[in-house]
Parts: structure tokens; C-alpha cells; sequence
């Protein structure tokens, strides 16, 4: 008798096997055109690490070129940019992520509240219109305001009300404000999106019984809401932990429309990583910082990683 149900078993295996494989295999169809690119775009370039460590000759390919060890991040480091493009793509990612993430529940937790669903559907569409927008047509935007011939600014404010008008381009104390600024306008419907998703998936039983327990909204925000969105703000935490080393290439070279001035404030590593490529021709140079830039982020991520594990393991993301 075993051996019938071992053999009953045993042929009953390889059918269930032909059903699975024919059941997955258009999800793995449709699976293929995104692991063809991701090996593309994110894999084959890893090929050029050996760039950073050459002195790149391209009569000679890059196979052929010399070897230089760390002579590449050595000039990188030496350099008196290596300091400044370090402090400004790691303390804008901080601004980013310490005033986004606050505006963006803010927001999440006011729309939460409208019950109307058109002014709600309205206020997000609002919202996340301007995260659709190229970093292009956003300088462009910002230029009208900030032109010191016409912009508003100074056109439609400062000089009616007797001030001087001010050139914005030109000086560099404002521009802190104005890129966390507009890094912020434009990104907080992305962001408000996914904690506005984590509010909707909280039970309202928590709510109706804060209510009868007469707790105000306010109590109600800070004791249920903000708590249950704990998770969340961890995950994103990491997130942006591992890309706290890299910056967005159109706000920080589009937006101040790559004014020399504003180089000390403006200038981040990925600014530095073009600049090196496409004006130096400086393709081993380029190369390191990517490769520096790369490394950073890595431990980064990994660090942030262990240090959520040891103190909220249920967040930690592996």
C-alpha cells in the first residue's frame, strides 16, 4: 500500500509542476523586459569601476591604459572641493528628509481630514502636479520670480516697496533656503501620497474609541496617528540613509543654472561628477567619484539598516 501512494504521489508531482509553470510563465513574460533593463542599465555599467583606477588612454582602450591605483581619489580628495561637495550633498539630504517628511505628514494628516472625496481627489492632484515636472520647466518657473530684470520678486515687490532689487544668482546666502524650498514644493505630493496611504490603512475603530474617550483631534494625531506611522518613517529613513551621498542632478545644477558664484553652496558630488566628465574631460577622475560615491552609500544604507534592526527589528528592511 505505501508503495502505491509513494508511486500515486510521485506521478502526481510532475502534472502539478507543468500547471505551475504554465500558470507563472506570463507573469515571468511580463517580468523580462524589467530584468533585461535593470541588467542594462544597473550591472553592465559596473564594468567601468576599473575607470577609476586607471589613467585612462583611449588610443590605448581601457584595458590597455595604465594602471594607477589610488591616484584618482587621492587628487579627488587633496582637492579643496572634496570638502565642500561632501558637506553640501550630505546636509541638503538631511534638510531634504528632516522638513520634507514633516511637511508631508502634516499634509497627509490635513487631507485625511477633508470628507468631501472631489476636494480631496482635487488637493492631491494639486499637490502632486508639480512632482510630475521636469527640473527643467522648474528653473524655468523659479527664474521668473528670482530674474533680477523681471523677475517677480523684484519687479512686483522689493522695488515697489522701495527696497533694491536683489540678484539672486548671484548671492549665495539665499540659496539654501530656496532649493530645500523647492525641493520640498515639489516633492512633498510623492511623499504625501505614500504616508497618506498609511493613514487610510489605519483602523478607524482606534479613532472611534479615542473619540468616546474625549480625546481631541490633536490627541487623537499624536497618540494614534503619528505612532502607527512609525514604520513607515523608518523604512523611508533607510531609503534615504542610502541615498544621502547622492543628489539630485537637475535641482542642483538646473536651478541655479549653473552659476559659478553659487559653486560653494550649490556644488554637490553628482554637479562635480558632470563638471569633471563633460568640461575636463576628466573620465578617471569622474569615475572615482562614482565609484567613492557609490562605496559611501553602501555603508551607509547597511549602517542604517543595523542600527534600526538593534532597536526596531520589525522595521529593519533585511
Amino acid at each position: 500500500m505505501s508503495q502505491r501512494k509513494a508511486s500515486a504521489t510521485g506521478a502526481a508531482k510532475p502534472p502539478r509542476k507543468k500547471i505551475r509553470w504554465k500558470r507563472m510563465l506570463p507573469f515571468y513574460l511580463m517580468a523580462l523586459p524589467g530584468f533585461i533593463y535593470m541588467i542594462i542599465n544597473n550591472y553592465l555599467p559596473m564594468f567601468g569601476i576599473v575607470i577609476a583606477f586607471k589613467k585612462l588612454n583611449f588610443k590605448k582602450g581601457i584595458w590597455g591604459s595604465p594602471w594607477c591605483g589610488f591616484d584618482n581619489f587621492k587628487f579627488l580628495f587633496a582637492s579643496a572641493d572634496a570638502w565642500i561637495i561632501t558637506r553640501n550633498t550630505i546636509f541638503y539630504n538631511i534638510a531634504f528628509f528632516l522638513v520634507g517628511n514633516v511637511t508631508a505628514i502634516a499634509v497627509a494628516i490635513l487631507i485625511n481630514e477633508i470628507r468631501k472625496k472631489t476636494a480631496k481627489k482635487l488637493y492631491q492632484s494639486l499637490i502632486l502636479l508639480p512632482y510630475l515636472m521636469s527640473w527643467v520647466i522648474v528653473s524655468y518657473l523659479a527664474f521668473t520670480f528670482l530674474s533680477a530684470e523681471t523677475g517677480m520678486f523684484n519687479k512686483g515687490i522689493l522695488e515697489p516697496l522701495g527696497h533694491a532689487g536683489i540678484n539672486w544668482y548671484q548671492e549665495k546666502k539665499y540659496w539654501p533656503f530656496i532649493l530645500v524650498f523647492v525641493t520640498v514644493w515639489k516633492g512633498i505630493g510623492y511623499s504625501m501620497i505614500i504616508y497618506l496611504s498609511s493613514i487610510v490603512g489605519i483602523s478607524v475603530d482606534y479613532f472611534e474609541a479615542a473619540r468616546i474617550d474625549g480625546a481631541t483631534k490633536w490627541q487623537q494625531i499624536k497618540c494614534i496617528t503619528l505612532p502607527l506611522l512609525k514604520p513607515t518613517v523608518i523604512t523611508l529613513f533607510i531609503l534615504s540613509v542610502g541615498q544621502i551621498f547622492r543628489s539630485d542632478f537637475g535641482l542642483f545644477y538646473q536651478m541655479p543654472r549653473n552659476s559659478g558664484s553659487l559653486y560653494s553652496v550649490t556644488r554637490t558630488l553628482d554637479v562635480y561628477i558632470y563638471q569633471a566628465l563633460m568640461k575636463n574631460n576628466d573620465y578617471s577622475m569622474s569615475s572615482a567619484a562614482s565609484v567613492y560615491q557609490s562605496i559611501v552609500g553602501f555603508v551607509l544604507i547597511i549602517g542604517a539598516n543595523k542600527l534600526v534592526k538593534k532597536y526596531e527589528s520589525g522595521s529593519a528592511l533585511f
